[in-house]
């Protein structure tokens, strides 16, 4: 980019063109998650139909899955007492030429990281259209590490950092409704997730995997299949599964997953199975080779690996949360537990196991249930958003906001080029 050149007179000339995309994001295919699914089918869509698109992100080594796209790399180190994930040191001048060159028209940031501040400053700077994608509860993770006294200056963080981006996309209607009464992000539109039916579905359980395994045709297998971390409630899911083996009921466990709580598991529940991560066809066999589903994190904004177990047949006991919520339809397709209350899981997780017949008829709704979510019909909806912000920002001719600066309503509407 030539230096005498101020960055917004450089963009003038080509922020209106064909849709060109910057998807930015702290994760996104070094730790498998909910979220990085989420991105990589984003960009996957976008390359099918023709719309360039370029990942920013961290790259500490190889990735641990196949992913789309290829990753323009910045620099990164382990966040502490997290190890597996980084966190981001900017934007080098060496990466900001590669992006000015690829000319993108829009930004999606995917993290409320320095890498998402970085990239919302960028697109101010350059009078670029920037949306973003609201992924996870961190306002709850602070809990889980000792820090909960941070929930509230997180909140106005992302109040601050989002009130900047033209749209903000949550995947259920119940974390449009929480962003929305907590006045984060100005406007909050639905980005749901699909399944990909082809790859979870019951036809996929396998006798001789559970053997395999170690279990018995005749087992009940209650399958936990996630990241092992802290957040994901993995404190209540060892006490409640303690607690059925200390009442006698009938069960094995298995755990899908790898993570820093996996050695405290092991050592809690001696006799659980531990695959450490699956993914492909090996993890597809997991979820349908389970016979229940046991998941009572609050902390998910949709939940995907609930709707994965849903897919292969396989019925659930979730925690009344955000994303389990507006998944499990309760004494339907599962059972939905107050939050923390380990006696209604127990009870919850007894009816399923003592219950065959039980589980049969709610699996049978649960792959019903799962026909509704489509990943074409989420990316293209995402896609007519980006479009419609497009369509927007060709015609308006506002000048852009100053970062951190009060949005007025006439503003918001007439001018989303942040």
């Amino acid at each position: 980019m030539n230096q005498n050149v101020p960055d917004s007179a450089f963009w003038n000339a080509g922020s209106s063109g064909p849709l060109r995309v910057v998807v930015w994001c702290g994760n996104y295919n070094y730790v498998k998650d909910g979220a990085v699914v989420a991105l990589n089918r984003l960009v996957q869509h976008l390359e099918s139909k023709a719309v360039p698109v370029m990942v920013v992100a961290p790259l500490p080594g190889e990735p641990v899955f196949e992913s789309y796209g290829t990753v323009t790399p910045v620099p990164s180190v382990p966040i502490p007492g997290r190890s597996e994930y980084r966190l981001t040191l900017g934007i080098p001048r060496s990466v900001r030429d590669k992006i000015a060159a690829f000319r993108p028209t829009l930004f999606h940031v995917a993290s409320p990281d320095p890498l998402g501040l970085a990239a919302v400053r960028l697109a101010n700077r350059w009078q670029l259209p920037c949306v973003a994608s609201y992924h996870s509860r961190h306002d709850i993770y602070s809990h889980y590490y000792g820090v909960g006294f941070l929930a509230r200056p997180w909140q106005h963080y992302l109040r601050w950092l989002y009130s900047t981006c033209a749209q903000l996309y949550a995947p259920s209607e119940e974390v449009v409704a929480l962003l929305r009464a907590d006045r984060i992000g100005r406007d909050v539109r639905l980005w749901t997730r699909g399944v990909d039916l082809a790859r979870f579905n019951p036809d996929r359980r396998s006798e001789p995997w559970r053997r395999a395994m170690g279990f018995a045709d005749d087992d009940v297998v209650v399958a936990f299949i996630s990241r092992l971390v802290a957040e994901k409630n993995i404190g209540l899911v060892q006490e409640v599964l303690q607690l059925l083996e200390q009442r006698g009921v009938p069960h094995r466990q298995l755990f899908v997953g790898e993570g820093p709580e996996r050695a405290r598991l092991q050592a809690k529940l001696p006799n659980a199975v531990f695959t450490g991560f699956l993914d492909g066809d090996a993890l597809s066999t997991a979820y349908a080779s389970a016979d229940v589903f046991f998941f009572p994190s609050v902390t998910e904004t949709f939940g995907i690996v609930t709707l994965e177990a849903m897919a292969s047949g396989v019925p659930s006991v979730c925690t009344k949360a955000t994303g389990s919520s507006s998944l499990v339809s309760h004494g339907v397709s599962g059972f939905l537990a107050a939050p923390d209350q380990e006696a209604e899981c127990v009870g919850y997780l007894s009816r399923l196991i003592s219950d065959a017949e039980l589980r049969r008829r709610m699996g049978k709704t649960c792959v019903a249930h799962a026909r509704a979510y489509d990943w074409d019909a989420s990316m293209g909806a995402l896609l007519s958003h980006y479009e419609e912000l497009m369509e927007v920002h060709r015609t308006a001719a506002a000048p852009p906001i100053r970062i951190g600066a009060p949005v007025s309503p006439v503003s918001a509407s007439a001018s989303p080029t942040r």
